[in-house]
């Protein structure tokens, strides 16, 4: 059969997914879940999910959350967000990364969201697309995890380990997205990246992965690993 060409040449094995899933979802419980997916435990803010994530950019969850928190505490709506002057959300973010950059891109999505969306967050891909600072990974967080629509939020830990484990071969989240999207069975989509985030935040490193401990080492090619602990 002729191997389409997305596919990985190091795996000609058929991907048992219902295994694979379970593996990853038993090492899930073990670590910290991602910041964005606890926050929507509490309460489905299609709104906080586009502001934290955009906080989150370059950012690790250990001061993203803390930083959505005390913003959040200032303002939770568009329209609250904007009567802040940009020195004060500065001081509520700092210290993720780039925070006076990102402070401005707060301002002016909560602007666009007033101007053009009513104060509300589309549901669509292509307006969300078109706001400042947003691409197809913040997008596709607001779609599953604001409004639990289907989609798959691909970032670089998911880019990463889902090249790694031979699943596909792609050179871009992007097109790691389109593949899944065929791929990978609708009903594991949106817990895709919350599993692979966690996992490649505590075992898959990107430069030394912890396959010695690896629950899904079976089930991996390891393709591009050079060292592993």
């Amino acid at each position: 059969m002729k191997r389409k060409p997305d596919a990985s040449p190091n795996r000609t094995d058929p991907v048992d997914f219902d295994r694979l899933v379970e593996r990853f979802e038993a090492a899930y419980r073990e670590f910290r879940e991602p910041v964005v997916t606890a926050m929507t435990r509490l309460e489905r803010n299609p709104f906080k999910v586009l502001i934290a994530t955009l906080l989150s950019l370059r950012t690790r969850d250990e001061q993203t959350g803390p930083a959505s928190e005390r913003l959040f505490a200032l303002a939770d709506t568009p329209e609250r967000m904007l009567l802040l002057r940009v020195e004060e959300i500065e001081r509520a973010i700092f210290p993720v990364g780039f925070y006076r950059v990102k402070a401005q891109r707060v301002l002016e999505v909560c602007r666009l969201l007033l101007d053009e969306h009513g104060g509300q967050v589309p549901a669509d891909m292509e307006p969300l697309l078109a706001l400042p600072g947003v691409g197809r990974k913040t997008a596709n967080l607001v779609l599953t995890r604001g409004f639990g629509l289907p989609g798959i939020c691909v970032d670089t830990h998911v880019h990463r380990i889902s090249n790694r484990l031979g699943l596909l071969k792609t050179r871009v989240p992007d097109e790691t997205e389109r593949v899944l999207r065929e791929l990978l069975p609708q009903r594991f989509w949106i817990a895709w990246n919350d599993l692979l985030v966690a996992f490649g935040q505590n075992v898959c490193k990107p430069l030394s992965p912890h396959c010695s401990r690896c629950p899904v080492d079976s089930m991996c090619a390891r393709v591009g690993v050079v060292r592993s602990r």
